[in-house]
């Protein structure tokens, strides 16, 4: 009797670390939003990535819709500054990263989206799915969290570079 109790015990230990393991391992996901004019359109940006992801890095989904279809964007892990639109969100894990070798930032283009490495076209509405490659150390030396706070963000692409209308922070933390 006392062996049943004490398997019944450890198969609940064990469940209770595999559940608390599973919750861990997922990263929960936050949205975020922002309504921008542009050439008298409104658009309704939206943008949702994990809030949280492991400091030694991993491979993450972003979503966003809404978009200007006209207006390329860089989906990426960034330094933010101020609210979206004050300052540009830079720099960026991966740099530019034209080879496409990091994973670390993604191009929405409906020009030359897809005729790349890590880029692709909007899809209807404005919609887009990535998956770009997060780490806490960014190439400069700073680290998210403790030097320089960080964002899955989108900007404008390098067609219009200077432009924060289409800036979106998506705050993240690295454990």
């Amino acid at each position: 009797m006392r062996s049943r109790t004490v398997a019944r015990a450890a198969l609940a230990v064990t469940a209770s670390a595999a559940l608390t393991l599973g919750l861990a391992g997922s990263a929960s996901a936050a949205t975020s939003t922002r309504t921008v004019t542009d050439a008298g359109t409104t658009y309704s940006l939206s943008l949702s990535a994990p809030d949280t992801a492991a400091a030694a890095g991993r491979t993450i989904t972003v979503t966003g819709s809404g978009y200007n279809t006209s207006q390329g964007v860089y989906v990426g892990l960034c330094v933010v500054d101020g609210t979206p639109g004050a300052n540009k969100p830079s720099p960026c894990l991966g740099g530019q990263d034209e080879s496409g070798t990091t994973g670390a930032s993604h191009w929405v283009n409906n020009t030359f989206g897809g005729l790349f490495a890590n880029s692709s076209r909007f899809g209807t509405g404005g919609t887009f799915s990535v998956q770009i490659y997060v780490k806490a150390a960014l190439d400069d030396g700073s680290v998210c969290g403790e030097d320089v706070t960080c964002a899955v963000v989108t900007r404008a692409d390098h067609f219009d570079s200077e432009d924060r209308k289409y800036d979106v922070h998506v705050p993240i933390t690295f454990q």
